[in-house]
């Protein structure tokens, strides 16, 4: 990485950000070190020399742990590819030689009647094998921009994404283990160890109510695409649970234990992935008791073309596209305003492919003369909420900032 790199990435984590801060995260500079895939020979990343792949052309925030975003015109695919998906890892990041595909197990333990321990081959082949295109969005996804700035990864916009997954519905391999009636939620643990490497430690291990477990687009996945998952997403097994934090879905997933109560594990209490039960005011100490968990993702958007700081002809229309997502809901609408917010326009919105995936907008505008112009998105799902202009309720730890996504424009 170059000098002027590490200045950019030393810029782009300050915790608060001006207006034309938001804009330059929208163009920001690629971490820059990157070679290919730790996995099965894959052409996206290599070995930094430590055994550790590093995804080319991604912003990375940090290496201990490697936490990775993408830019948001990289992000303009209708199906992310791996290359594209952000990385948020807690502890030590698995490499190629964690992992045996032949001797990897998944126990299903807890609150059910018959204990499973399934090899990959096992699931492959007595389960319905499902694709389906599933958004992941990290909770902090837009954290720099809250003021006061709270600690974390400084995300910008790009830890989300939409990629096809294949693998069997978690629901299903839950009734084959037979739920007792005293199961209230799952517990996720996976084969990475803790940023100490105290095996006694788990990094994270999160899990969700048994109602949303058994909804039926949760996966326990191999495949992204039409390739393994890359090592540094999960490979070889990962949970997929759309529309809830991604910290809920499981990288080299080992074990889900089914529990009689709200899972304890780690980064499921204090200030984790949990947001202020009442509104706050900036900067307000919260008790650990007036915090409550993150469930459903709020509707987002995000334009992923022109790239920002392009330039286009005045008087001429273009168009302008990109992706709205809304957690558990769907997307009822989108509109985009060239004026600031003072006036707006619909633009054309395609369903979803499945629920849970994301819906691709696009939006002709034509901007009336030279200048600087910037380009807002707003989103407003099925149940009428809107994107606000600027950051929502703040919260200690900068989550769930759905915030209009805008791109600076210039004329000529």
């Amino acid at each position: 990485m170059s000098e002027k790199d590490r200045s950019t990435t030393r810029r782009a984590q300050t915790p608060s950000a001006t207006r034309r801060e938001i804009l330059k995260a929208t163009v920001g500079l690629a971490a820059g070190s990157g070679l290919s895939f730790g996995a099965l020979g894959s052409a996206y990343a290599a070995d930094r020399g430590d055994g550790l792949a590093i995804k080319q052309g991604l912003d990375q925030l940090n290496d201990r742990p490697v936490n990775m975003q993408a830019l948001p015109h990289l992000l303009d695919d209708n199906i992310t590819p791996p290359e594209n998906l952000f990385v948020r890892n807690n502890g030590v990041t698995m490499v190629e030689e964690d992992v045996d595909v032949d001797s990897w197990r998944l126990e299903i333990d807890g609150e059910v009647e018959s204990p499973l321990s399934l090899s990959i081959n096992d699931l492959r082949e007595n389960f319905e094998n499902v694709t389906l295109q599933l958004v992941l969005e990290c909770a902090g996804n837009g954290r720099r921009f809250f003021h006061p700035g709270a600690s974390g990864n400084q995300w910008a916009f790009g830890a989300v994404g939409c990629a096809e997954w294949t693998g069997v519905r978690l629901r299903d391999v839950l009734e084959a283990a037979g739920l007792k009636s005293s199961a209230v939620y799952t517990g996720h643990y996976g084969a990475d160890l803790h940023l100490s490497r105290d095996p006694a430690k788990q990094p994270i291990s999160r899990g969700v109510p048994i109602d949303k477990a058994l909804e039926p687009h949760n996966l326990i996945a191999w495949r992204m695409g039409e390739h393994e998952i890359p090592m540094l997403n999960g490979y070889p097994l990962r949970l997929v649970i759309p529309g809830w934090p991604a910290s809920c879905s499981q990288k080299w997933l080992n074990r889900i234990t089914i529990r009689d109560r709200v899972h304890d594990g780690a980064k499921m209490g204090g200030y984790s992935y949990r947001v202020p039960k009442t509104p706050v005011p900036p900067g307000t100490t919260v008790a650990e008791s007036d915090m409550k968990i993150i469930e459903s993702m709020p509707v987002k958007s995000l334009i992923t073309f022109p790239e920002t700081g392009e330039q286009r002809t005045a008087g001429q229309p273009f168009e302008v596209r990109g992706h709205a997502w809304a957690g558990d809901l769907s997307v009822a609408d989108v509109h985009v305003s060239t004026d600031y917010g003072a006036t707006w326009q619909q633009a054309r919105l395609d369903n979803p492919v499945n629920k849970y995936a994301w819906q691709r907008w696009r939006a002709n505008v034509t901007l009336p003369q030279t200048g600087y112009f910037e380009v807002w998105a707003r989103a407003t799902d099925s149940n009428g909420h809107m994107q606000p202009a600027t950051t929502p309720a703040w919260n200690p730890r900068g989550y769930l900032n759905n915030m209009q996504h805008r791109i600076a424009i210039f004329s000529g």
